[in-house]
């Protein structure tokens, strides 16, 4: 196989089962955010080639769904076993598409997708209803398919959040249209790619670039029956609104200004880790991370300085070299968000220990950058800003901590490090979020539920829980006996 794949798709669509070009669709560049070369230019999906999809999806789901689970599963298993043998030049692309370094994509992005097609495909042949005996009469339930789901990616992991809607998608018999991010577009064209090979019946899970306007026009199409978005809040509201006024079933998965708890007896080094993990990954670019760091009065001092210390191990350099730990940002547009807000950081008062800098190379790199003595009320400790930027809160007692903790609108994830197991768990059963960590921060594994609460989305992806995001119960009555009726 191949090291690499070429970053020029055949074709910017992906269309029952073969690519699909259509130039009367706005042309938009990929740009590798490590040089801001462009690497690539496709061409946003025009009305028909979204008519074509939608009606290739409904006429393959119709036939999917009369497929035995256990061939639906076996299907999905393949692909996860394809994507596997190729990690390398998924990764390769991966780190194309987005920037980020290859240490962290060949461990954390295709696999991440691979591990979904194979949960999914494993429990496939399990989706079973359930039987209720009432006396001689007695009912059962059948899962069915919702129909056709719609996938609205975002960019920071677009072959694993491709994956995690696709294979419980599939798995349940619908058909997915895919939308990536206008941003990262590549991916999730070789996981269409990899699901045909593997014998994905054509219509089945197919791509379609563009911007707002296509994922605006697929939400609202009386052909789609679902839609599941990740992204922004703003985004997911405006998507929300649309699918409900067709009441159409819908997954969030938003975004959060997520706390983390850290008490006065809790590991140092693994705090300072997982706070590294929560804030610098992917360079702070992911919905969950943990970026508000509620550090107890006692172990403050000592925490910021050794994660300053640690934060200098951190390797910046081309995101292709296996040495590299941390990459630039996904775009242009998105540095200089993180550079506005490092900016009200100053001006509002909070402490810059280290970092936030432009590095004088091409590319959108910013250093990883820590701000001290902030409080509740300033903009970088309100508002979500998807970057390498983490605020060290101070607090006294485990009342206050957690009061603080939840004075958000958002709910998506929070985590609390302490050697006292029962505080452990006693402060996560108080604090509002879908997604908790003790000792440890942005653990996803596909056996577990992934999901927020308040403003950080509705529905749950991955586990069985996500069964329920796409199917539907059908109730069957049966009388034994005679029917009575009053005349």
């Amino acid at each position: 196989m191949d090291e690499h794949y070429d970053t020029q798709p055949k074709a910017s669509h992906y269309v029952d089962g073969a690519y699909l070009e259509d130039t009367a669709g706005e042309a938009f560049d990929v740009i590798y955010p490590a040089t801001g070369a462009v690497i690539g230019r496709l061409h946003q999906a025009t009305d028909a080639v979204i008519e074509k999809a939608i009606a290739a999806a409904r006429r393959a789901q119709a036939e999917w769904a009369r497929t035995s689970p256990r061939e639906r599963g076996r299907i999905l298993t393949r692909a996860a076993q394809i994507m596997r043998e190729r990690n390398r030049p998924l990764s390769v692309l991966e780190t194309y598409d987005t920037g980020k370094p290859l240490q962290e994509t060949l461990v954390a992005d295709a696999t991440s997708g691979a591990d979904a097609l194979e949960y999914f495909g494993g429990i496939a042949a399990g989706l079973t209803g359930e039987h209720i005996q009432l006396g001689e009469d007695w009912a059962y339930t059948m899962r069915e398919p919702l129909g056709v789901c719609v996938g609205i990616g975002a960019w920071n992991y677009p072959t694993q959040i491709a994956c995690w809607k696709a294979a419980p998608a599939l798995a349940c018999g619908n058909a997915m249209i895919f939308k990536p991010s206008e941003t990262t577009p590549l991916s999730a064209l070789k996981v269409a790619e990899i699901l045909t090979e593997a014998g994905l019946p054509d219509g089945l899970f197919q791509v379609l670039q563009g911007m707002g306007p296509v994922g605006a026009t697929l939400t609202t199409h009386p052909g789609v029956d679902k839609v599941s978005l990740t992204g922004s809040v703003p985004t997911g509201q405006k998507v929300y609104a649309a699918a409900a006024g067709e009441l159409k079933h819908v997954t969030m998965e938003l975004g959060g200004k997520s706390p983390m708890l850290v008490f006065d007896d809790a590991d140092l080094d693994d705090a300072v880790g997982g706070a590294i993990l929560g804030n610098f990954y992917s360079s702070g670019q992911i919905c969950s991370n943990g970026t508000r760091v509620f550090v107890q009065k006692g172990l403050k001092e000592r925490f910021v300085a050794r994660l300053k210390e640690r934060l200098d191990g951190a390797v910046i350099g081309d995101p292709m070299d296996e040495a590299t730990n941390f990459g630039p940002m996904v775009s242009q547009r998105q540095m200089e968000i993180v550079q506005g807000y490092l900016k009200k950081g100053v001006e509002e008062g909070a402490r810059l220990v280290t970092g936030g800098t432009r590095l004088d190379r091409d590319g959108f790199w910013l250093t990883p950058a820590i701000f001290d003595n902030v409080t509740d009320e300033m903009t970088i400790a309100r508002e979500e800003i998807f970057g390498p930027v983490l605020s060290v809160l101070e607090f006294e007692t485990e009342e206050e901590g957690i009061r603080r903790a939840n004075n958000t609108p958002y709910g998506l994830s929070a985590g609390v490090f302490t050697r006292d197991i029962s505080r452990a768990h006693r402060v996560i059963g108080q604090l509002q979020a879908g997604t908790c960590f003790i000792n440890s921060y942005n653990d996803a594994p596909v056996e577990m539920p992934f999901g927020g609460v308040k403003m950080s989305g509705v529905g749950r992806e991955n586990a069985k829980a996500a069964i329920e995001h796409y199917s539907q119960l059908k109730s069957v009555y049966v009388r034994m006996g005679r029917v009575e009726a009053p005349f």
